[in-house]
């Protein structure tokens, strides 16, 4: 009688992984269910994933909607202030001046609310590029590159330069 085990008919006997290979086929139910499993799972992060990043882009989209919203509402009061003021028919320049400098002070409160502060350097401050644009420079008696004057006011918004200020600065001695 032939030993069929060792035979050429039967070559995966013959091979060394041939009784991991029988175990390995009754695993496969089990192999197939943990894959389906596992690839539901991956599918199922990957959606959630998407739908994070949505939210998120919806988030940052509600965010400039809304502090563009709250800038112009801070806004409104001066707004009404100014509208008050031409209602006005028989105003005395003093009545107006007063009401300028009010409608200022409303204006400039709203600005700081909405972190929008001024960048007024004071005579002899050192020039900053980042924060000041120099027009002139003019011979001064003070330390060169320090500012001489400001001819407009600069302004920053949540520490970023919104409009830098302008100045003259003195000249090197």
């Amino acid at each position: 009688m032939q030993n069929t085990e060792n035979s050429p008919q039967n070559p995966a006997a013959n091979e060394p992984g041939a009784a991991p290979v029988a175990e390995n086929a009754a695993e496969q139910p089990s192999l197939d269910a943990r894959l389906a499993e596992m690839s539901d799972a991956y599918l199922r992060a990957k959606a959630e994933t998407e739908n994070i990043r949505r939210r998120a882009e919806e988030e940052v989209v509600k965010a400039r909607k809304f502090a563009v919203e709250n800038f112009a509402d801070s806004l409104l009061p001066v707004k009404d202030s100014l509208e008050a003021a031409i209602a006005i028919q028989a105003a005395t320049p003093e009545q107006l001046l007063e009401g300028v400098h009010a409608t200022l002070r409303q204006l400039s409160q709203a600005l700081e609310r909405n972190k929008v502060m001024e960048i007024s350097p004071s005579a002899g401050t050192k020039f900053d590029p980042h924060q000041h644009q120099a027009i002139s420079v003019v011979p001064a008696d003070q330390e060169a590159n320090s500012v001489v004057a400001v001819l407009q006011k600069g302004y920053l918004i949540a520490d970023r330069v919104l409009r830098p200020a302008l100045v003259t600065v003195a000249a090197p001695k």
